[in-house]
């Protein structure tokens, strides 16, 4: 497929401004300048995390009367239930504040509940809230969740259970009737960080109760290897507190993680290696989220909790196994949406995808769809049914409003959810044709057709020989990578292979290039297609991120090749 290329520009006076301060290559200070970094103090800030630059929790709305009615719990020896969400933020979220109140109360006195997936759906649920009402729970802290539930969160006060509900999802124009709502993104929350994730939110609510009850700073510390699990799950922009947060929990994750980090990490094979933000993207948070997608996501919380390594280590196989069952499903799945859509004669015309097959898994719809639109680049949405509704999950691509699209369509839905990007929604099966064609007119008449054409953004212009071993030392400064933060996206104009460019497995390009005599190698993975670029002795633009490669216990720089073209002839 081919992609869009778009260079990022920065006032050059404040390139050259920073540069004087901080003495770096001047691509490397442009990237700075285009992440809002501009002055010395800024650049400390970002490339020398503190943990003493953490906001105070109080300055969150509600803090404090969420701290003094927890503390009237312990008092007065209420039961306390932690409600959260099935996924990896919802469940590192309700391990952490679940385990802190074990440890400081009466273990008989505390519970934790996680709704499932299929059976009651997303946040506070009716079943959880009578669970709760039968224990006797006089206090639900809800976890990633709860700032839509009035209702719920009403039925629970007429019952008479109170609710602290942290969140960080957008609040509706009416709140739900809480004893406390903490959730920075309130129109009138002074809190200065507004994109912590849910276990985030948590995370201040833990440190809130410490710095109350005077306890060591380890007391909140040791759950930063689950919330940076939280933060990279999540997809939260990695900047302000999530980059502080995020820097000491993968410190944290790879020098002494809990016992569930550390067995999915044992299990995943990475226990030899410096473990990033993607590893946790790529490898722990799919296991962590297959226990909801095929099974109990309370899985997922003993993991966390758990503290004898094996027990530990027999969790996290399970998990394990969810995740093999979740990949299977994924698999073929993806395979049969594929071959309908090959068969489908309108559908190369067409500016949306929309499967359906009522067999499908409704644990994995949402990752085929993410499948789809990598091989076809188009708003997706598939479709399985549960029961006798038919379910669904959507993604867009880089710049359309899913969520408005599907609002459109409302008309055949019976509920519908979601944001920007992502969105799930429920209709009837004699539905599904009519929704089909009108979320296809929608798209058609809404989307520009650059959006149906992904795009590469590139951070800066270097040539080869810019890429030394100083240039790429600052760049790992740089991390942890993730949105708002990504790793920096390089272009190199005019290189050329020196001859020894192959394909490798069938499908991938070694690259071997050179530009002003300096060469450098490169892998170029599912590119075999463009390879014919590199024959005529033609001069390419190359499109990169710079990785170090060790071999043989010696490290040398690679590029890792994203795209290719012919040169440019102006």
């Amino acid at each position: 497929m081919e992609k869009r290329w778009k260079l990022l520009e920065a006032p050059n006076r404040e390139v050259k401004s920073l540069q004087e301060k901080l003495g770096i290559h001047p691509a490397l200070c442009k990237i700075l300048v285009q992440r809002g970094i501009r002055t010395f103090q800024d650049a400390k800030s970002f490339f020398r995390p503190e943990l003493s630059s953490l906001h105070d929790p109080f300055l969150m709305k509600d803090m404090q009367k969420a701290v003094d009615r927890i503390v009237t719990a312990l008092q007065a020896r209420e039961k306390i239930m932690v409600f959260g969400d099935y996924d990896v933020d919802g469940t590192t979220a309700v391990a952490c504040l679940y385990q802190f109140l074990l440890d400081n109360y009466e273990t008989d006195k505390v519970d934790y509940y996680i709704p499932h997936r299929y059976k009651e759906g997303y946040g506070v649920s009716k079943k959880g809230i009578d669970v709760a009402f039968e224990k006797d729970v006089t206090l639900i802290i809800s976890l990633d969740c709860g700032i839509k539930s009035v209702e719920l969160i009403r039925y629970a006060k007429e019952k008479g259970i109170d609710f602290i509900v942290c969140d960080h999802h957008m609040p509706d124009a009416e709140l739900p009737p809480a004893v406390a709502i903490l959730n920075p993104k309130q129109s009138d929350c002074p809190y200065p960080y507004k994109e912590l994730c849910g276990c985030g939110v948590g995370f201040k609510l833990i440190t809130a109760l410490c710095k109350h009850m005077q306890m060591p700073d380890e007391y909140y510390l040791r759950y930063l290897d689950l919330v940076v699990t939280a933060i990279a799950a999540d997809i939260v922009p990695i900047t302000g507190e999530n980059r502080v947060l995020a820097y000491y929990g993968l410190k944290r994750v790879n020098e002494h993680p809990s016992p569930g980090i550390k067995a999915l990490i044992q299990l995943s094979k990475l226990e030899h290696q410096q473990l990033t933000i993607n590893n946790l993207i790529f490898v722990i948070a799919p296991r962590v989220n297959a226990a909801g997608r095929m099974d109990d996501a309370s899985i997922a919380v003993q993991l966390f909790i758990e503290k004898d390594p094996v027990k530990s280590a027999t969790l996290a196989e399970l998990l394990h196994s969810h995740n093999d069952d979740r990949k299977e499903a994924d698999l073929s799945i993806t395979v049969e949406a594929l071959e309908m859509i090959e068969k489908d004669l309108e559908q190369a015309s067409r500016k949306s995808t929309v499967v359906y097959q009522p067999h499908w898994h409704k644990g994995v719809v949402g990752i085929v769809a993410s499948r789809l639109i990598d091989r076809y680049y188009r708003p997706t949405i598939v479709l399985t049914q549960s029961g006798d509704i038919v379910a669904g999950s959507a993604r867009s691509v880089a710049g359309f409003n899913l969520y408005e699209a599907i609002h459109a369509c409302r008309e055949h839905l019976i509920g519908y959810g979601g944001h920007f990007a992502a969105a799930g929604m429920t209709l009837l099966p004699e539905q599904v044709p009519a929704f089909r064609e009108k979320f296809e007119a929608i798209v058609s008449a809404t989307i520009l057709e650059e959006q149906l054409v992904p795009e590469i953004v590139i951070d800066a212009e270097v040539r080869l020989a810019d890429l030394k071993p100083a240039f790429y030392n600052i760049l790992r400064q740089m991390e942890p990578f993730g949105p708002d933060n990504s790793r920096p996206i390089f272009i190199a104009r005019d290189v050329k292979d020196n001859g020894w460019s192959k394909i490798v497995k069938d499908q991938h390009i070694k690259f071997c290039v050179v530009q002003d005599n300096i060469l450098f190698n490169g892998i170029g993975f599912g590119m075999a297609e463009k390879f014919s670029l590199l024959q005529h002795d033609q001069p390419v633009d190359i499109v990169f991120t710079l990785d170090e490669n060790e071999w043989n216990g010696s490290k040398h720089l690679q590029l890792r090749i994203m795209d290719l073209r012919a040169a440019a002839n102006d």
